[in-house]
């Protein structure tokens, strides 16, 4: 019996041609049988040096054809390419082609388009066999500790996704990541298949589906702005080369944390640019303090609140914009069905607290650290990743950290939260909102500042210069700083300032300013002003 392997290029019209001489013998003679192998035309030429390397045979073009000797205890006997196995089909069958080159070419057409359709469907059926393969960096701090019994318990991927953790860090967190992986065991979560250590930089993010980056844990000193802004380009660099190298070309990024979280994307952007649309930052951490604030004054539940829009700086100078936001089963005089809202501000009498205390609160929350508490920090995360491979709860607005392409006035090449929806897997933002335009004074405070700190990560300036308006160099406005330390021992200073320059509520800023002592572990120094 005669057992031959014929192999070649998907797209070659000379493997075309062999291959239905092939079917001829096979279906006329009794005793012969082919077994034929298609690579793609990129993946070719590698596959064909592996071959010949391991069977040490010489052949160069496509196709190549060997016949197999396993029943005669041999490894294979090289027949050749297209002439010689046309020879040996004259030679002792009797048997010759005359198929045209045109029709050659045609047939070669569609046996690279069947190699490609069976590509996809055996990619298709591994993603049903194969976990879902989750990465994060940092994972020995606290939030990472939160977030992985969130990720395992099915809310995020679905109950039907099995996923392998891997976790990321340097060598000194070893033994803390064994001790998570030790507990994330017992957790017995039916949809964890794996979870690993990584503390290789050359093994990261190999087959990753999901990355999350957290801020990365480090007691690293830095004494200046400038200094602290550029500190974050050498990691994010090396990150964005290992996850346009290692992952899963349609792995999705996220980005965490409380500080620089903007600048981190946009770097991550620059350095993994075939995967820009899938890197984002979290702001939905911002958008639930602003809700359980509006909620406690409101005396209702935080969930019953939605289209709060975070816009600008997540970490930094941003709005704070409640022109949208609406409150549902509010206990009023007026009730309704359960899709029945009512818009907040509406319902908020005091324009005192909506333009003072609202603001001093939640700048209180960001001076002692717990804007971005882990807890805070890891559900954000997990809502994010929800939202995005479930889609966003219908008609309701998301804030979310993305690439500026000009959309609302905002200057392109700058990670900017805007308002945005999740369907079908992808995010889509929402340029059709109405009356949600920003005075340009607003925008130009967010945008300066990010500007700024992208340029000065790249080497591009040297120095950090604080925005001023025309009002506030007449007014000879005078900042407002905050501690630096969570320990929050220095005095703090609330800003009575208000700025009639938008009939908009209400504007955060945080941002390290100050040229005092900054330790990457803590916070920053924060100005802000409340926009009436």
């Amino acid at each position: 019996m005669a057992k031959f392997v014929l192999a070649g290029r998907a797209d070659c019209p000379y493997y075309a041609k062999a291959e239905l001489l092939a079917d001829y013998l096979q279906k006329n003679l009794p005793d012969f049988h082919i077994h034929k192998i298609t690579q793609h035309p990129h993946v070719w030429e590698e596959w064909l040096k592996d071959l010949c390397e391991k069977n040490k045979w010489s052949h160069k073009n496509s196709p190549i054809i060997w016949r197999e000797l396993l029943d005669r205890g041999g490894e294979g006997l090289l027949l050749g390419g297209y002439n010689e196995f046309l020879e040996y089909a004259q030679l002792y069958h009797g048997v010759t082609s005359s198929m045209t080159t045109e029709l050659m070419k045609i047939i070669a057409q569609e046996n690279l388009e069947t190699h490609i359709e069976k590509e996809l469907e055996e990619e298709a059926r591994k993603d049903l066999i194969n976990p879902l393969q989750v990465w994060i960096t940092s994972a020995s701090v606290p939030a990472c500790y939160n977030l992985i019994p969130i990720l395992t318990s099915g809310e995020v991927f679905g109950m039907h996704t099995e996923i392998s953790l891997n976790l990321f860090d340097n060598k000194e967190a070893e033994e803390n990541l064994r001790s998570v992986v030790a507990e994330t065991q017992d957790l017995v979560a039916p949809l964890l298949q794996s979870i690993s250590i990584c503390t290789r930089v050359e093994d990261a993010f190999r087959q990753a589906h999901v990355v999350i980056i957290l801020d990365d844990s480090t007691d690293q000193e830095v004494y200046t702005l400038e200094g602290c802004i550029r500190s974050r380009l050498p990691l994010c660099r090396l990150y964005g080369y290992l996850i346009e190298k290692n992952a899963h070309n349609s792995v999705r990024v996220i980005v965490g944390g409380k500080t620089f979280v903007n600048l981190k994307t946009v770097l991550l952007m620059r350095y993994a640019p075939n995967l820009a649309h899938n890197i984002v930052a979290v702001a939905l951490g911002v958008e639930g303090q602003a809700k359980a604030v509006l909620a406690r004054k409101l005396r209702t539940t935080p969930s019953c609140i939605k289209n709060v829009i975070i816009w600008g700086n997540i970490s930094g100078n941003n709005y704070i914009d409640l022109r949208k936001a609406k409150v549902y089963r509010y206990e009023s005089a007026i009730w309704g069905p359960p899709n029945y809202s009512r818009p907040v501000l509406s319902l908020i009498f005091d324009s005192e607290w909506v333009n003072r205390q609202y603001v001093a609160t939640l700048r209180k929350l960001t001076a002692t650290g717990k804007q971005f508490r882990p807890i805070l920090a890891a559900h954000s995360i997990a809502t994010t990743l929800k939202y995005w491979y479930h889609g966003s709860p219908p008609g309701e607005i998301v804030s979310l950290g993305v690439l500026s392409e000009g959309q609302f006035g905002i200057p392109e090449g700058i990670v900017f939260s805007m308002p945005v929806k999740f369907e079908n897997g992808t995010w889509i933002v929402l340029t059709d909102l109405t009356d949600i335009e920003i005075s340009e004074q607003i925008m130009t405070r967010m945008t300066s500042d990010l500007i700024q700190e992208k340029l000065i990560a790249l080497g591009d300036l040297v120095s950090f210069q604080p925005y001023q308006s025309e009002t506030d160099l007449a007014k000879g406005y005078e900042k407002t700083t905050l501690p630096t330390t969570y320990n929050n021992q220095e005095n703090q200073r609330v800003s009575d300032a208000v700025d009639f320059l938008d009939p908009i509520p209400q504007t955060i800023s945080e941002k390290p300013h100050s040229q005092e002592l900054i330790n990457d572990s803590g916070d920053k120094t924060v100005e802000e002003r409340q926009i009436n």
